[in-house]
């Protein structure tokens, strides 16, 4: 039976939280100072120590200056009174599995009670990985070698094992989601539920209902009881991609959640309790998009704890080889037909920058692994490194933009004149990469590091500036064909879209 220490100095919530942990089946013994804290801890070795920070003869962090081995015996988990930024930092530097808000509620207790795990184990797990790395270059469902990736895996085992938040960047098609799933697969969250949500493809007015659930009768067409993704997700990891595209509203009720770990129904009085980890993303840069007013700059720091940042491919091209392969390894295993690049297959792949990032190579091995006619794969079907060459851009943007764009003695460049707004800058960028790829809006997107959905927002505005269709132009359709599994690589799969999902479930 696993043995709990509770170090806390109120007596009466020590003695009540006793008793919650008995019910668990566990052996509980108490202490309520440091000085307790340390016999009991050479009395008997705790799997659990649920550590009040504020004691009467110093902090509970004190512990671990006198037991610098603590977190590497037993799993620690910090109590305080709010859950403040400072708490984060403060448990991840310590190596603390997780921190609980007094008053404690019971479901988050039994959350931390039955995700019990020995630090010995999760630090073999990494070995693993890290083993099987050197061995074949992926790491979980990450592939690559390179330096750049290999810190992205220091960083995923570091915070894989705690439960503060975590903030995920990087442009379109780097890999975002499989972070997000690799972190929660080396957790103590790994037998709970990982949802994803993309936070671009839910309508505005179901976000809420999505999000946190409706009761029945709560607004029209609110037949029953709706579960939101909170709920959904109990014990588990919830995904919040495209955190950007969140309405302002609804940012707001995000971080009390994050700080009190109660949420409300729509159309609900009763709050409940919460036992959900938290790990967003962005494909823009966060502080840009504080500073355009799409994300709250206190919610930014309440998710910023950890940030992880993904490189684009084109920074680590000496990957490009290693997942091409395995890309073409499990189109080969689907299809039932092996097939291989050739060497200079190989070196063209690795010569083209990819805007698209490792999305865009998935989609260029499914189509060359279509259109080869032996098991050998040649170049013939591969991007050339001068196909990305822009073409001039001075006519890719309508008059009232068109000052912006081209400086014919600068090159290839959208000049922006000192004194524009940022709006009008991204407007004359959006209109002129557009203009380049054809109105292909999918390309668009993606070398821009913008989502589709949110493509198509700046679109329709725009037409509605010059009262004008023309910048919406049809959309250039994507070569048909089977795509691969994300998981071969370190492709981000994309989230369902919820919205949809929803409609269809409330029909």
């Amino acid at each position: 039976m696993a043995h709990v220490l509770i170090v806390d100095d109120d007596v009466d919530a020590a003695t009540s939280l006793r008793a919650l942990v008995a019910s668990e089946h566990f052996t509980v013994s108490l202490a309520h100072s440091l000085a307790e804290a340390r016999r009991q801890l050479a009395l008997q070795r705790p799997d659990i120590v649920l550590l009040d920070l504020q004691l009467p003869d110093g902090s509970g962090l004190e512990l671990f200056s006198s037991d610098p081995q603590l977190v590497a015996r037993s799993e620690v988990v910090l109590v305080t009174g709010h859950a403040s930024l400072d708490t984060s930092i403060q448990a991840l530097r310590v190596g603390a599995a997780d921190y609980l808000v007094k008053p404690i509620g019971m479901k988050q207790l039994q959350g931390v009670l039955s995700r019990y795990m020995r630090p010995a184990v999760l630090q073999a797990e990494v070995a693993d990985l890290n083993d099987e790395l050197a061995r074949s270059g992926h790491f979980g469902s990450l592939w690559g070698r390179s330096p750049a990736m290999q810190r992205v895996y220091q960083q995923i085992a570091r915070v894989a094992g705690t439960g503060i938040t975590v903030f995920v960047t990087g442009e379109s098609g780097t890999g975002k989601e499989v972070v997000a799933q690799t972190v929660h697969e080396l957790s103590r969250r790994r037998k709970k539920p990982f949802l994803a949500v993309n936070c671009g493809a839910i309508s505005p007015n179901l976000f809420e209902s999505e999000i946190f659930g409706h009761e029945k009768g709560s607004f029209t067409g609110a037949e029953r009881q709706h579960q939101g993704f909170f709920e959904r997700a109990s014990g588990g990891t919830l995904f919040l991609d495209e955190i950007t595209e969140m309405p302002m509203e609804l940012q707001v009720k995000l971080l009390r959640v994050l700080e009190t770990g109660r949420f409300m129904r729509v159309g609900s009085t009763q709050a409940q309790e919460t036992d959900v980890r938290v790990i967003a993303a962005s494909n823009r840069p966060p502080m840009q998009a504080v500073a355009e007013g799409k994300l709250r700059e206190d919610l930014y720091y309440r998710l910023n704890v950890f940030p992880i940042g993904l490189p684009p491919l084109r920074d680590r091209l000496s990957d490009v080889p290693l997942l091409a392969e395995q890309f073409l390894a499990r189109i080969g295993e689907d299809e039932g037909t092996p097939r291989r690049f050739t060497p200079r297959a190989l070196d063209r792949l690795s010569a083209y920058r990819w805007p698209g990032n490792v999305r865009e190579l998935r989609n260029v091995v499914q189509r060359a692994y279509v259109m080869a006619m032996d098991e050998d794969i040649d170049e013939e079907w591969l991007p050339a490194a001068d196909a990305q060459t822009p073409p001039p851009l001075v006519d890719a943007v309508p008059a009232q933009a068109a000052a912006l764009l081209h400086d014919p003695a600068a090159g290839e460049q959208v000049v922006v004149p000192v004194g524009s707004s940022m709006a009008q800058a991204e407007k004359a960028l959006i209109l002129a990469t557009l203009r380049h790829f054809h109105h292909h809006k999918e390309r668009t997107a993606a070398v821009l590091g913008i989502s589709l959905k949110t493509l198509y927002n700046r679109l329709k505005d725009y037409a509605a500036e010059s009262g004008s269709a023309s910048v919406a132009a049809p959309v250039e359709k994507p070569e048909p064909g089977p795509q691969p599994e994300a998981a071969a690589g370190d492709a981000e799969p994309a989230p369902e879209d919820v919205s949809a999902a929803a409609l269809r479930e409330r029909a």
